[in-house]
């Protein structure tokens, strides 16, 4: 396996999420099953980053699960213990090692340094990791 420099090879956030969603418990799976507009808020570094992104796009938004169990490995898909547990590998789990999530959403609005997104499942305060054009 490759080695890992803890500089050069670490996640920093690029910003934010600013949601009505505050809860996890109460936030859907699915961006696709209710889940609200969103905005991100980004660092000021990265702000040239964004040259290109035009309202109507589609982006693949990168965050870091951060009330994620990182020590789960398996779960029963969609919490119904009804289904027989499965590898979090095989299921769309928030909890998993890494616990990064992949939001597809369009653009909606651009101002300054944010976006205005949607939908987006992700909660109030979830950092973004990286935004990715749908190609």
């Amino acid at each position: 396996m490759g080695d890992f420099d803890s500089d050069s090879d670490s996640l920093r956030p690029i910003g934010v999420v600013r949601s009505p969603l505050e809860d996890r418990e109460r936030a859907p799976n699915q961006g696709s099953e209710g889940a609200p507009d969103a905005w991100i808020e980004l660092t000021p570094s990265v702000l040239d980053g964004l040259e290109g992104i035009e309202v109507g796009d589609e982006l693949i938004v990168i965050t870091w699960l951060h009330e994620a169990r990182r020590d789960v490995l398996k779960t029963h898909p969609r919490g119904d213990t009804s289904i027989p547990l499965a590898g979090v590998f095989a299921t769309r789990s928030p909890d998993r090692p890494n616990p990064l999530g992949l939001h597809p959403v369009v653009v909606l609005e651009i101002a300054d340094l944010e976006l205005k997104v949607g939908p987006l499942e992700a909660i109030d305060g979830t950092p973004v990791v990286d935004i990715k054009p749908v190609l």
